[in-house]
């Protein structure tokens, strides 16, 4: 049965300050795109081998990765000495996850608009996953924005979704990362996104009330509000850090233990930059953190392309992206210390 002592527990690690989460999820359709980019084939050794690289990054993983959430080719996966890349990523201090949902699907009658899949078997899965080592896991959902949507039944079919995922997560014994993404894709301005995220937020909570969620052994991965990226009238840091504050302070109870923001599309530095103006300004209930994937990993990749004696190069750029968020997530980063790194 559930343990919510031990689940509370793990979901303060998830979140302790000075660290984050590293999101090393990517789907194989996701990881591929990110290999062409840099010329390199997706493989299942060439993933192994990058993803390796991330979690034998000892500093970094020890002091500023809290978690890592892992992909299920790569929970089953050995390093290149045969030790498994969980056991790899245990040994650093660093917690290991698992993503379960089995991605977003067209929603019947909603034109443009996704469901989460995934709950079907979902239990059977979770046990196997904790058996391989996972202590959390994630689901993604997905909310678009556009001309006549979301819809309520987009933000309600979506949000009970995640509220079952969660429940069956704490009763296996695993702490829920309740992900509602609310894109930044469209033409939509700062106020909308606002709207759609406080909605969405709510649903939410009220959902995960019904399914009887324990919110002290769960974290909350949202989207910071922000204009969609083709918008004609974009915001500043202070506009973006003061709404996300506002929406959160609205929707989310003090019994959650963190925050942990997607980058969803924002630049390395602006995910860090506007993180750390949140943490400066403070005053909130819960830890804000990261849970950063693109924004962790776009310089370390490019840095890596596949090439084994780039290693020590691709390293060095994930510590500095590592140390620059887990510095913002304490309200202690400074724009000279990018510049310095360069």
């Amino acid at each position: 049965m559930m343990d919510l002592a031990e689940l509370s527990r793990v979901a303060n690690a998830m979140v302790a300050p000075g660290k984050g989460i590293l999101a090393a999820d990517e789907s194989g359709g996701t990881i591929k795109k990110r290999f062409t980019a840099i010329g390199v084939d997706s493989t299942e050794t060439s993933r192994r081998d990058y993803r390796e690289l991330l979690f034998r990054s000892a500093k970094a993983m020890a002091d500023r990765i809290s978690g890592v959430i892992l992909f299920d080719e790569t929970i089953r996966q050995k390093a290149e000495d045969g030790t498994p890349l969980v056991k790899v990523i245990a040994q650093t201090g660093s917690i290991p996850g698992i993503k379960v949902d089995k991605g977003a699907k067209p929603l019947a009658f909603c034109l443009g608009e996704t469901i989460t899949e995934g709950l079907d078997g979902l239990h059977e899965r979770l046990v196997e996953y904790r058996d391989l080592g996972a202590k959390f896991c994630k689901w993604r959902a997905v909310i678009d924005i556009g001309p006549g949507i979301p819809s309520y039944n987009c933000i309600g079919a979506n949000a009970h979704a995640l509220a079952r995922y969660a429940a069956l997560c704490q009763e296996e014994k695993l702490v829920p990362i309740v992900e509602p993404e609310v894109l930044m894709d469209g033409d939509h301005d700062i106020d909308r996104c606002e709207e759609v995220t406080e909605f969405v937020l709510k649903t939410v909570f009220q959902e995960l009330y019904h399914a009887r969620v324990k919110l002290e052994g769960m974290v909350l991965k949202p989207n910071m509000v922000v204009p969609g990226k083709k918008s004609a009238k974009q915001a500043s840091d202070s506009e973006i850090v003061e709404k996300t504050l506002r929406v959160l302070k609205a929707c989310v109870p003090v019994a959650v233990p963190g925050i942990a923001f997607l980058s969803g599309g924002q630049s390395d530095v602006e995910a860090t930059a506007r993180l750390d103006a949140m943490n400066k300004i403070g005053g909130v209930p819960w830890r804000l953190s990261f849970s950063y994937g693109r924004a962790l990993q776009a310089a370390p990749q490019k840095a890596w392309s596949g090439k084994a004696e780039n290693k020590p190069a691709a390293q060095a750029a994930f510590t500095h992206r590592a140390e620059m968020n887990g510095l913002a997530s304490l309200g202690q980063w400074k724009p000279d210390l990018e510049k310095k790194a360069a």
